[in-house]
C-alpha cells in the first residue's frame, strides 16, 4: 500500500507498518468495552482488553516499533481508564517503554489521563501523512484515520466472507478497528461514499494473510 512516497504494509491484526520510520499505527482499541457494557446491564465477557492487548504484544514483539500510534477511541468511554486491572494498567506501560508512544484523542476518550503513559495529542504529522482519529471530508492527502471501523465482504465459491479491512484510494487511508470487540461497519455503506468518490480498494485482514481487492470486487 502507498500513500504519497510513504510505503505502508498492512497487517493482518489491523496494525499498519510503516517500516520507513519504524512506526506501527492502530486504530480503535476501545478498551473495557464488555466492562462498559456490563455497567448497563448488557453482559459482555470481561476479556476485551486482555485480548486486544495480546495481540498488541505480538505485533510489537514482531516488529519492534520505535513510534506507536493510537488513532483515537482507545478506551470506550471517558471512565474506561478507571476500570483498567493493574495488570492490564502494567501490560500497557511495558508496551510503551523505551518508545515514543501517542494517543490521539478519539470521540469516545477525549481526555485521557496522566498516569498513563505517553503523550495525548489531538492529531500529529510525520513526514507525509497526518494521524488523526476522524477522516475528514476534504483532507489533504496523506490522511492516515480510524473511527469509521470499516470492514469488507465479498463472494466465494457462492459463500458470502466478511472481515475487517483497510480501505484506500492513495490519498487516504482508514485503518480497521483494532479492538476486540470493535466490531465493523461495511465500507459499501454511505458513511464511506463522500470519502473515496474516485473508488477504493480494500485490504482484507483474513487468516495469515492481508488481501488487496478493487471495490467493485466486494457484495453488499
Amino acid at each position: 500500500m502507498r500513500l504519497g512516497q510513504a510505503a505502508l504494509e498492512p497487517q493482518e491484526s489491523g496494525a499498519l507498518w510503516w517500516a520507513a520510520n519504524r512506526l506501527l499505527a492502530v486504530a480503535d482499541l476501545h478498551f473495557e468495552k464488555g466492562s462498559s457494557y456490563a455497567g448497563r446491564g448488557t453482559l459482555l465477557p470481561p476479556y476485551d482488553t486482555a485480548s486486544t492487548l495480546g495481540a498488541l504484544e505480538r505485533d510489537v514483539a514482531r516488529l519492534e516499533p520505535a513510534i506507536v500510534i493510537c488513532l483515537g477511541d482507545s478506551f470506550h468511554d471517558r471512565d474506561g481508564p478507571g476500570r483498567l486491572a493493574a495488570e492490564d494498567r502494567a501490560r500497557i506501560g511495558a508496551l510503551a517503554r523505551g518508545r515514543q508512544w501517542f494517543w490521539i484523542a478519539g470521540n469516545h476518550d477525549p481526555a485521557l489521563p496522566e498516569d498513563l503513559p505517553g503523550e495525548r495529542v489531538l492529531e500529529m504529522a510525520l513526514g507525509p501523512l497526518l494521524f488523526r482519529h476522524a477522516p475528514l471530508a476534504a483532507a489533504d492527502p496523506g490522511e492516515l484515520a480510524g473511527h469509521l471501523h470499516p470492514k469488507a465482504a465479498l463472494r466465494v465459491r457462492g459463500r458470502r466472507i466478511s472481515r475487517k479491512c483497510f480501505i484506500s484510494d492513495g490519498s487516504r487511508v482508514v485503518l480497521p478497528a483494532y479492538g476486540a470487540f470493535a466490531g465493523g461497519l461495511d465500507v459499501l455503506d454511505v458513511a464511506f461514499a463522500g470519502l473515496f468518490p474516485q473508488g477504493f480498494a480494500v485490504w482484507l485482514c483474513g487468516p495469515g494473510r492481508v488481501r488487496r481487492f478493487t471495490h467493485d470486487r466486494l457484495s453488499g
